[in-house]
């Protein structure tokens, strides 16, 4: 497997001969839907050329940004649906926040390339999220809530690490009000006005620290779970002109990637079973409830809109589902 990322005419020619089939392209039928080589609903696709596939023309399938080269003649692919094992490798790629599609070739029985199992890429963020455990905790007074701590949870692996903001002492005997928060470089951080994520943070700690004791999950699920780079990437193709859902269809993604079973074991491990979720989307409120958390109501957490984001904002409740009235943006 070789990321579509990392494909260059001369790595190419080293990829091929390694293997005993002609290099061919996996990626999200998604992806395929876009460029129009496929309109059937399969969730992956594999592409290949009559003679072979060029460097030149797997950037182009590959990625919606790719620099200016001339059209390959789509007609001439042929797209098959993906094995398992194909499907996995576009599972891989996902989880390494690269473009979600890859070149293959079949090895040789003999060859000493690194294996993984299928069924093992398919089953790790399962894996990874029952087995987060608590590995240190802090106090750390913050502005809007002094009596906070950071809480972090990592999986036994090593993997992806989450952290939990507790504010004040928890009453787990009754619903706790908590906030699902992915995190946002360019929004928590910076002070984006693209999103309302900064906006969010600081206002959940806030209502959180209000109403005298709760939680915010801080999960690393930066761009709806596409990474920061491709987060970036979308920012470009809204900039030409895609809302925040085309966009991430038109890199390969689903309009959202995150997974919410971190966020059910994090609270389990708190001792929280039934919650009140500051929230405005919906599929929050049934992820959690489809791992087994009591969600005894929805909190409406709404902030105005400026000249940058509101447009993502209308598509994302007209696209998305998220639950909010617009007044003119501010």
């Amino acid at each position: 497997m070789l990321a579509t990322e990392a494909v260059s005419t001369d790595l190419l020619v080293l990829f091929a001969a390694q293997g005993v089939s002609t290099p061919r392209l996996v990626m999200t039928g998604t992806r395929a839907n876009v460029l129009g080589i496929d309109k059937s609903d399969r969730s992956t696709c594999v592409v290949s050329a009559p003679d072979s596939l060029d460097a030149a023309t797997i950037e182009y399938l590959a990625n919606p940004l790719a620099a200016k080269a001339p059209q390959p003649k789509l007609s001439a692919l042929i797209v098959n649906q993906a094995t398992p094992l194909e499907m996995s490798c576009v599972k891989l790629a996902k989880l390494s926040r690269l473009l979600p599609a890859a070149v293959l070739v079949d090895c040789p029985e003999t060859s000493e390339a690194f294996a993984v199992e299928a069924s093992a890429i398919e089953s790790y963020m399962k894996t990874a999220a029952h087995s987060l455990r608590i590995v240190s905790r802090a106090r750390v007074p913050l502005e809007d809530a002094e009596h906070a701590q950071v809480v972090a949870f990592r999986p036994r692996d090593g993997g992806i690490e989450h952290l939990a903001i507790v504010v004040g002492e928890l009453k787990t005997d009754a619903p706790v009000l908590i906030r699902m928060h992915s995190e946002c470089f360019t929004g928590d951080l910076m002070g984006s006005l693209r999103c309302d994520c900064g906006n969010q943070l600081r206002g959940a700690i806030s209502e959180i620290a209000k109403a005298g004791s709760g939680i915010l999950l801080y999960l690393a699920q930066e761009g709806r779970g596409i990474g920061l780079v491709n987060k970036l990437r979308a920012y470009q193709l809204q900039d030409a002109g895609f809302d925040t859902v085309d966009a991430n269809l038109q890199l390969g993604f689903d309009s959202d990637e995150r997974d919410y079973l971190p966020a059910a074991q994090m609270l389990s491990l708190l001792g929280v079973s039934q919650v009140k979720l500051l929230t405005n989307n919906p599929l929050k409120v049934a992820a959690l409830a489809k791992q087994g958390i009591d969600v005894v109501e929805r909190v409406a957490h709404i902030f105005p809109s400026n000249e940058h984001n509101d447009g993502y904002l209308r598509t994302k409740a007209a696209k998305s589902g998220h639950m909010f009235n617009f007044e003119p943006k501010k």
